[in-house]
């Protein structure tokens, strides 16, 4: 391909990802300096079509943020009202009483919302501050100054063929400059990965550790919808096939959210995390919720579940990573959010103060520094050992001694534990095939239950279909050499969106196929595949799913 010509623009900050860390970024900055050049690009096509988490939300992030939040309108109306937490068996249930639960899991003041809803919010107050936010456009590369620093970013590019080749629509997209540039691409961004490696953010750190989060909206009953009621459960139907749980959330509108997270540091290669929420749904108590009601959205992605010991170095020469392409969820409270938005804001600071001395380009301490040790560290730390005991010891450990280790970080701001470490990444930890039983899952019965192309149909995803495949395999071999006869083929499964399958057909060699248009991007296979093979990069911009109120 000959060498592409592209205009280029001129800001202070470039901002990636229009996401909670983004957005409280470009609206901090504004609120620090209204003549500061600041731009949001947004790969969805418009902002919040990309944006899916639980969510209650811990409003301390916009409280920092933006203190009147209330009196603007912000999409934040249900405030919680219960909190349990429960043990699952098949056909039972345990509640776990919430005086043993360390302060920290209390929901007491926080609240049900939708992300999305809360980004579209904050992107209006954003550009009432003077910030540009450019949805549908996806930024497929980065641009480097002459001393080695992240300069900008290519955003824009439309009307690529198949084989990477320019189309007769083709749009070359424009290079975007700033003194600074913050990915705040959410987990396993591809901006982010390469300024992971060509920077060696992770060197010192343990590895990054992920879940799979899964989501779908229901419409019940409205003599069973209590607003403002949160449950957790653990344990079935999980077992001892993977760490992971569940969350039920009564948001407004006789609509409840419903989803599933599957850590994916488990072994056993036949597990099926979808499979695995679809059964969720049948035991007694979740089924009993649903009946009669409708499923009204679904969606998926990835969760950083590596906690304070994996956090990336949020500061790389020309820039920052934001939120969740640091790793900033607390895992045992399923909460992120709001140090996404404090570290949306603590970036924004601290290029403020280098802007204003007159540097760009350079490396932001100041925002590493205040990351680690501000109230985004002190909120990871102290919860730091949940996720490793849990990997090592299984739940009864987890809920015992990472209780313990949370009530004496609580009351002493210690662990006797020390740091634990994670061990394995997650691909690593995956074993082989003729180790493991495989797993019978029962058939969708299209009432509580659904098969995953039905659900995928409720993400609304769609991508250009003449586009160059956005799932790239470093080697094309693998997945029929190794993966299928080694490993079972497991990202037909791993996937929650039905994109990777091996078509066998008599007398011929099985087939992987791609069925890319399928992607909700989630990442779970450019960090589950057991070699490391699948490279997800961004589809042209606009592309990928549509979530309403995700």
């Amino acid at each position: 391909m000959a060498e592409v010509t592209r205009e280029s623009m001129e800001y202070d900050v470039v901002i990636v990802g229009a996401g909670p860390a983004g957005l409280s970024a470009a609206i901090r900055l504004k609120q620090l300096d209204p003549d500061l050049d600041v731009v949001v690009l947004e790969k969805g096509s418009e902002v919040g079509a990309h944006t899916l988490s639980g969510a209650v939300l811990d409003p301390s992030g916009l409280d920092a943020l933006i203190p009147d939040w209330k009196e603007k309108g912000a999409p934040v109306n249900v405030p919680v009202t219960e909190d349990h937490f429960y043990v699952l068996g098949e056909g039972g249930k345990m509640r776990v009483p919430n005086a043993l639960m360390p302060p920290l899991m209390n929901n007491h003041g926080n609240y049900v919302i939708s992300l999305s809803n809360l980004c579209r919010w904050m992107a209006e107050q954003a550009e009432e501050l003077g910030v540009e936010v450019f949805p549908g456009m996806a930024c497929s590369d980065l641009v480097y100054g002459e001393n080695g620093e992240v300069k900008g970013v290519i955003a824009g590019e439309f009307g690529l063929q198949a084989d990477g080749t320019p189309g007769p629509s083709y749009e070359p997209g424009m290079e975007l400059h700033g003194k600074y540039v913050f990915l705040g691409e959410g987990v396993r961004g591809s901006l982010s990965k390469k300024v992971c490696a060509k920077y060696d953010l992770y060197s010192g750190r343990d590895v990054p550790k992920y879940g799979l989060g899964m989501k779908e909206i229901w419409e019940i009953d409205p003599a069973k919808h209590q607003p403002g009621k949160v449950v957790h459960t653990m344990g079935w139907p999980l077992g001892k096939n993977a760490g992971g749980g569940s969350f039920i959330y009564h948001i407004d509108n006789n609509q409840v959210l419903v989803g599933f997270v599957v850590h994916l540091n488990y072994a056993n290669p036949h597990l099926f995390p979808y499979m695995e929420f679809q059964r969720f749904k049948h035991h007694p108590m979740v089924a009993e919720l649903l009946k009669g009601g409708k499923r009204v959205a679904y969606g998926a992605r990835a969760i950083s579940e590596g906690g304070y010991q994996s956090m990336a170095r949020s500061a790389f020469p020309g820039g920052a990573l934001l939120g969740c392409s640091v790793g900033l969820v607390n895992v045992p409270r399923i909460k992120g959010n709001h140090n996404a938005m404090l570290s949306g804001k603590a970036a924004a600071e601290a290029a403020h103060e280098a802007i204003k001395a007159g540097r760009a380009g350079d490396t932001l301490d100041a925002y590493e520094t205040e990351l680690r040790e501000g109230a985004v560290g002190q909120d990871l730390k102290r919860v730091r050992n949940v996720k490793p005991l849990w990997s090592k010891y299984g739940l009864g450990a987890s809920m015992t001694l990472g209780g313990f280790d949370m009530w004496t970080n609580h009351l002493f701001g210690s662990s006797v534990l020390g740091t634990l470490k994670h061990g394995k990444t997650d691909a690593e930890a995956t074993g082989k095939a003729k180790d493991f039983k495989k797993i019978e899952y029962p058939r969708p019965d299209g009432v509580l239950s659904f098969d995953r192309l039905t659900n995928v149909s409720f993400a609304m995803t769609n991508h250009e279909e003449s586009q160059p495949c956005h799932l790239k395999l470093k080697d094309p071999e693998l997945p029929v050499k190794v993966n299928l006869p080694e490993y079972g083929g497991p990202s037909a499964r791993y996937c929650p969106a039905g994109v990777y399958e091996f078509v066998e057909e008599e007398g011929k060699e099985p087939r992987f196929v791609i069925n890319f248009q399928n992607c909700v991007h989630c990442k779970t296979c450019d960090i589950k595949d057991p070699l490391q093979n699948i490279d997800w990069t961004t589809p042209q911009g606009g592309d990928g799913p549509n979530y309403p109120n995700m």
